[in-house]
């Protein structure tokens, strides 16, 4: 997959002999929403388009049946070409909710690590990286994006694991392994993270290297570049000679920073076009939240275009007091790095809450899988050939069920589908106990 980059329009800044803006041509207005996004949206990208699957899922009552799963009482039936733009306000739809496939993005990568990545892989392309170095739990599945995405554009990644290495590798693990290089470390040494994190990129660049964090590189590539697409990469030499200098980039647990929330305004600018979503109808996103991260990308690209979006994030690894305390974090973080372009007016309602944060249907500690989760994945994959794990998106769909059963608003019902299969394959080794049953469970 190669990086793409969508040509400029218009000059934002002048451009001195070096092919970068001299500090004089710093914009002295602000844009409005649109014409922010558009200068914000014409730079390199991973991905080729924004462009994702929208598919609709109808509901429908049934007599409950013994080993049905959560959905014992409910079937679901989708549609893969369902009416969109206006013409969702001649629709009877019923008990009906949308679900964007962004979990179609990548085989190996989740939607959600597609879209954080989407902006910051180019900017750390052109600051001249060779190496990437960021960690995660034993079955990260932004380990896992990170190895795939780095490998994909031939940089190199050092993955840093907690725990000890699983006898069977699998799931995410099994990919993080084939694609980057792991090392496993001991829980006591990773509760440091920032200091782990930074030993083993200095590790790793060496006498002659040097280290550099993403916020780094974002500061420095909006002071050279205001924007404008990058067409100059510097590199002391070619990555495949011996004698070159690895500048390594430290990348966050989760890429949990401001530059992920690009991919999300990306996304957003596209969902709201008029023959998808469009700009005036009001939609209730439901959204399964590790870092929140995505939630909150979502909340504030909607926020600044003025869409009438809610945005409900259903937390599953912290407390509403932590969630809260990363948005504000991550709109701060926004707002400061952004700010020549950011017409901040337009998100002074930001630090009251832009996401509806709420507890999991049925609350557990993180990781965990409840009796009859399984079967309830099972269910919906056979009913609409559509993969959900039971840590994460099954979260976000019971939610949108039980949202749209109970008629809570008259927003219509969107799940924002991140992906996640590939933790099954590790779930299965940890409740032998539950995916057993799955040959006894009663097929509807």
């Amino acid at each position: 997959m190669k990086l793409h980059c969508c040509p400029a329009k218009t000059a934002l800044t002048a451009i001195n002999k070096n092919g970068f803006p001299s500090a004089q041509a710093l914009p002295n207005t602000k844009p409005s929403g649109e014409e922010f996004m558009s200068k914000l949206l014409c730079r390199r990208w991973t991905l080729l388009s924004p462009d994702t699957n929208i598919h609709q899922i109808t509901l429908s009552s049934k007599q409950g049946q013994k080993g049905g799963g959560l959905f014992s009482n409910v079937s679901f039936l989708k549609n893969n070409q369902p009416r969109l733009g206006n013409m969702m306000l001649y629709e009877n739809q019923g008990l009906s909710f949308y679900i964007v496939r962004d979990d179609l993005l990548h085989p190996f990568v989740n939607g959600n690590k597609a879209r954080k990545l989407d902006g910051l892989l180019p900017l750390i392309e052109d600051h001249g990286v060779t190496d990437v170095v960021t960690c995660g739990g034993c079955q990260s599945a932004h380990a896992a994006a990170v190895a795939v995405s780095c490998a994909e554009r031939g940089l190199k990644s050092h993955l840093l694991l907690r725990g000890e290495q699983p006898q069977i590798l699998t799931g995410y693990n099994l990919i993080s392994t084939i694609y980057g290089n792991v090392t496993y470390v001991p829980r006591s040494f990773y509760a440091h993270r920032e200091e782990m994190l930074q030993t083993h990129a200095s590790m790793v660049a060496g006498h002659t290297g040097s280290v550099v964090y993403c916020n780094d590189i974002i500061d420095s590539s909006l002071a050279s570049q205001t924007f404008e697409c990058s067409k100059f990469v510097q590199r002391d030499a070619p990555r495949g000679t011996e004698n070159y200098s690895r500048k390594v980039a430290i990348v966050n647990e989760g890429a949990k920073d401001a530059v992920a929330l690009l991919g999300m305004f990306r996304l957003v600018d596209y969902l709201s076009q008029d023959h998808l979503l469009g700009k005036k109808r009001a939609f209730n996103f439901v959204v399964d939240s590790g870092t929140g991260t995505t939630a909150v990308g979502l909340g504030l690209a909607a926020m600044y275009l003025g869409l009438p979006w809610k945005i409900t994030a259903v937390m599953l690894a912290d407390t509403m007091d932590t969630y809260r305390q990363q948005e504000r974090r991550l709109i701060a973080e926004f707002k400061r790095q952004f700010r020549f372009l950011l017409d901040c007016h337009k998100l002074n309602g930001a630090n009251d809450g832009i996401v509806h944060w709420v507890d999991r249907c049925h609350p557990r500690k993180f990781g965990n899988v409840l009796e009859g989760e399984i079967e309830a994945c099972q269910q919906v994959a056979q009913q609409t050939g559509i993969p959900l794990d039971p840590v994460y998106t099954l979260a976000a769909w019971e939610m949108a069920t039980r949202i749209t059963r109970a008629h809570e608003d008259d927003s219509n019902v969107v799940i924002l589908h991140t992906g996640g299969t590939l933790g099954m394959f590790g779930l299965a080794q940890r409740y032998k106990s539950y995916f057993g049953m799955l040959n006894y469970a009663i097929k509807s």
